[in-house]
């Protein structure tokens, strides 16, 4: 069965911070790269880090680096993405999705498999 459910969205001020998780299912999961994708309200879906099945590659777009952390444990089939000094422009709906391939991780075209999203929402 193929299964992602993200969880941990909420509302937060500010500077603050909110770590997501996203449950895999096994086939959905393993050995696959996993990546971490918002979209805001009227704006297309967009890149907001990836990290390879090992967990020693990561990526992250210029507006979240240094603020975002992802991290994977494989022996749970969970993603994970802490994050801290949240900005009013991160609010979005954050999707987590698998990597199946054809192009690149920074692409949500290369991710067969996603999540229902989870909303994040920062106050000012």
């Amino acid at each position: 069965q193929v299964q992602l459910v993200e969880s941990g969205g909420g509302l937060v001020q500010a500077g603050d911070s909110l770590r997501l998780s996203c449950a895999a299912s096994e086939r959905t999961f393993s050995g696959n790269a996993m990546g971490w994708f918002r979209q805001a309200p009227g704006k297309e879906r967009e890149f907001v880090a990836t990290i390879s099945w090992s967990g020693g590659n990561t990526d992250y777009a210029d507006s979240v680096k240094g603020r975002f952390t992802i991290s994977r444990d494989n022996t749970k089939n969970m993603v994970y993405l802490q994050m801290s000094s949240l900005k009013p422009e991160d609010r979005a709906v954050y999707y987590c999705a698998a990597f199946t391939g054809g192009t690149s991780r920074r692409s949500s075209g290369g991710y067969g498999y996603w999540g229902q999203g989870t909303q994040v929402t920062v106050s000012s």
